[in-house]
């Protein structure tokens, strides 16, 4: 069993995050809550790192249609004006596709956060995944308003600044996925360790 200080997650900032110039920001978020990087990289993903990153699972990848479909119908659009299908499991791997071509359309950073409940914590500084819902304060409500109707108008993913693991098992997933073997950084920090 580990402390609780020992908790780990795993964040991505997305192309939208580097392209704003909001590195530093996002990082500096995360140490003030008293959270410790102990990896970071930036890179260049080739689509078949992304490509593993998302779930291939045909549920998972329906799910995207139907949240597709229910965001036309909240607004009123014409799913086969835009798609030419209003089928679920057609729609969802065409919003994978846009996912995938959004990511690796720009450098990105990874790191790995840790401190106490480190995966709750972070998916509570980045803020809801929806940037349009998400409050302010947040690093999704102070930086971006993009919203899923904006997004499949423009045929293109949401735009949310970060990615931040869900769970702790997607965490320890996620980090294996992006650091492999890579071992983390150990260090203490000033008023949080001692």
């Amino acid at each position: 069993m580990k402390h609780p200080k020992e908790e780990r997650t795993y964040v991505m900032i997305k192309p939208d995050g580097v392209q704003k110039g909001l590195i530093g920001e996002i990082i500096k978020r995360f140490e003030q809550r008293d959270l410790k990087i102990v990896a970071l990289e930036m890179f260049k993903p080739t689509k078949d790192l992304i490509d593993n990153h998302y779930p291939k699972k045909e549920e998972w990848i329906t799910r995207l249609g139907e949240k597709t479909k229910a965001t036309y119908e909240k607004y009123g659009y014409d799913l086969v004006v835009d798609f030419g299908t209003d089928d679920t499991s057609k729609i969802g791997p065409e919003v994978r596709k846009w996912l995938v071509d959004y990511m690796t359309s720009s450098p990105l950073v990874k790191m790995v956060v840790q401190g106490v409940h480190a995966v709750d914590v972070v998916r509570k500084i980045a803020g809801q995944t929806m940037p349009y819902l998400a409050d302010m304060g947040t690093i999704r409500g102070d930086f971006s308003i993009d919203s899923p109707a904006l997004a499949n108008k423009e045929k293109r993913a949401v735009m949310n600044i970060v990615h931040c693991s869900e769970t702790p098992e997607e965490a320890e997933h996620e980090i294996k996925h992006w650091f492999g073997n890579q071992a983390m950084h150990e260090y203490k920090r000033f008023g949080v360790d001692e």
